[in-house]
């Protein structure tokens, strides 16, 4: 009983230093007010539907520093389409209903009608935000969020300028075509992405044979490759965040090193790298001098790496002051690492570490261990993706809601499980048997337990084939404890994981045929997704959901009504 109760005291005095006592006396608020709607963009030369913010593409970026309050009046302006926009790496600590993510947190917010979010920015960093129905992020609907320390403090690594670009893979097919492809019976897979985009720019060829000239205009001043220009002598911080819908990236500057600070928000141990390996989902900031011959521009690229690809790399161009900003540098762009190169991109991840005095060592023990088989299996015909052989599917009312409103019918009370069948089932074999079962169960967590969870990552459908997945805990951080290759041994495995000084993330990958461990601590009161980063792979199947003290929720707001069991609840 004792040791529950310290273990409360320490929770919520944790929580209570977070929201209060490191928020500056002189705390803003930002107040933002989009109008989300569909527009005709051109990003990469190819003239398609995009989603928009006050018509931009990507989204507007947040900039507040850290403790302010952040308000943003979201109106629909999709005519037949709902929406919900998570913030990406915003623990919403008090705030669950505000983690924008509909079927879980809230319900969507209808077309025409408008939603406000409010949270506090908690913790200085580089965040996302983006869209969280259907997969309308693909689409365009997206953005960062940079939070800055509070007046008078000070980074742990020095610079002259702050940049930022967000990666995105780009599809000329419309959601509503690859959403009919991917549910369908056969199944139609995507393919690969039209374009790489570097700060929502790209370059199509437009001489594609077939391709409509009044759709693909190269000259089209939207489809400019991105600048970013520096002065010579001068270091600057470039926050890199990917919200690619398919694809792991590469990114790199032609001859410049990048010396990686932060990652999702907490600080690294400096790490010089010639190009960075970025995931759906995460966000780095690199330091990087510009001390190369100023006569000239250099490329910027980012290519894909996780799966072989016939989709060009995404170039931009780094431009030295005064060169033009658009002179093409003089050298044909770096053609980056193998795709599939796994055992480099583990070995980076792997040397990510919590830089030393800001590293915040994880509890020794877990109180409870999830191992999570990642498969792709079928159920009725059609192609799904699944966790411990269990895909999963959304209630009509959010599970935040349910619980809060004890409507006991509203999901599944059967939990799913711990842990696979892994005596008997071949990592690198197409499973015997394919078929998954559809549920939308959830993982019933001991509030302020410690939680390990291990994602071990299978053959797919295809013979010969294991898939990389970025995975994106909401409302928490979480240690990297480990990765291995291979099926993940639950007893030696452990011993080797690093309890000194493990980085905190809340997005992570786990590579083809092979496990990644993280250990979290269920302190924050709500009920939150974990899942894939994959658009199509969340689509279908790929996720859970993790309850931890609802009870200690507050009163929810109606605004987050409105669906399910909840159509009769008045709005405000």
């Amino acid at each position: 009983m004792r040791k529950s109760m310290s273990r409360f005291i320490i929770a919520f005095t944790t929580i209570f230093i977070i929201l209060f006592r490191s928020k500056p006396a002189s705390a803003a608020t930002h107040e933002h007010k989009w109008e989300v709607e569909y527009a005709f963009k051109s990003p990469d030369c190819y003239r398609k539907l995009a989603i928009t913010i006050n018509g931009q593409y990507p989204g507007p970026t947040i900039a507040a520093r850290q403790g302010d309050a952040v308000v943003v009046t979201v109106r629909n302006g999709l005519l037949t389409e709902n929406v919900a926009i998570h913030w990406h790496g915003i623990r919403q600590y008090g705030t669950p209903w505000m983690d924008g993510t509909a079927g879980v947190t809230q319900c969507p917010i209808l077309p025409g009608e408008s939603f406000v979010y409010r949270f506090v920015v908690e913790r200085a960093g580089t965040y996302l935000y983006h869209a969280h129905y259907g997969i309308q992020r693909q689409a365009g609907l997206y953005g960062m969020i940079e939070v800055s320390l509070p007046m008078g403090e000070s980074e742990p690594f020095s610079y002259d300028f702050d940049r930022s670009i967000i990666l995105a893979d780009w599809y000329h097919a419309n959601t509503y075509e690859q959403f009919v492809a991917l549910s369908s019976v056969p199944f139609v897979w995507i393919g690969d992405p039209s374009s790489i985009l570097i700060q929502g720019r790209g370059k199509f060829k437009c001489s594609t044979p077939g391709m409509e000239p009044e759709l693909c205009n190269a000259t089209s001043p939207e489809c400019v490759p991105h600048v970013l220009t520096v002065v010579a002598g001068k270091t600057y911080r470039i926050r890199i965040g990917s919200l690619t819908s398919l694809a792991a990236l590469s990114f790199e500057i032609e001859g410049h090193n990048m010396t990686v600070v932060e990652a999702d928000g907490h600080y690294v141990e400096p790490m010089t790298v010639k190009n960075l390996f970025i995931y759906s989902g995460e966000a780095y900031s690199v330091l990087v001098t510009a001390d190369q011959d100023a006569s000239r521009n250099y490329w910027t690229t980012a290519k894909i790496v996780s799966f072989e690809s016939s989709t060009p790399q995404g170039l931009a161009i780094f431009n030295y002051y005064p060169n033009r900003p658009l002179r093409n540098p003089p050298t044909t762009p770096p053609i980056g690492p193998r795709w599939d190169d796994a055992e480099a991109r583990s070995a980076q991840s792997s040397a990510v570490k919590a830089l030393a005095g800001y590293a915040y060592p994880p509890p020794r023990k877990a109180d409870r261990r999830i191992v999570m088989l990642n498969t792709q299996n079928t159920i009725d015909g059609h192609v799904r993706w699944a966790i411990n052989n269990v895909s999963l599917t959304f209630p009509q009312t959010p599970y935040l809601i349910a619980y809060k409103e004890n409507f006991r019918r509203a999901f599944n009370r059967t939990p799913p499980p711990d842990d696979y069948d892994f005596g008997n089932y071949d990592i690198y074999a197409v499973a015997g048997n394919p078929n998954a079962t559809e549920n939308d169960g959830v993982y019933r967590l001991k509030f302020n337990s410690t939680v390990d969870v291990v994602l071990q990552n299978a053959n797919t459908l295809n013979p010969n084939t294991s898939e990389t997945h970025p995975w994106h805990l909401h409302g928490h951080d979480f240690w990297v404890l480990g990765y291995g290759s291979g099926e993940f041994d639950r007893v030696k495995d452990p011993k080797k994981y690093n309890l000194l000084n493990p980085i905190k993330k809340n997005t992570v990958a786990v590579q083809p045929y092979s496990w990644t461990a993280l250990r979290f601590t269920a302190d924050n009161p709500g009920v939150w997704a974990f899942h894939c980063h994959i658009e199509p792979h969340f689509l279908a199947g790929m996720a859970v959901i993790f309850e931890e003290g609802v009870e200690k929720v507050g009163k929810l707001p109606s605004s987050i009504m409105g669906c399910g069991l909840t159509k009769g609840y008045p709005k405000p």
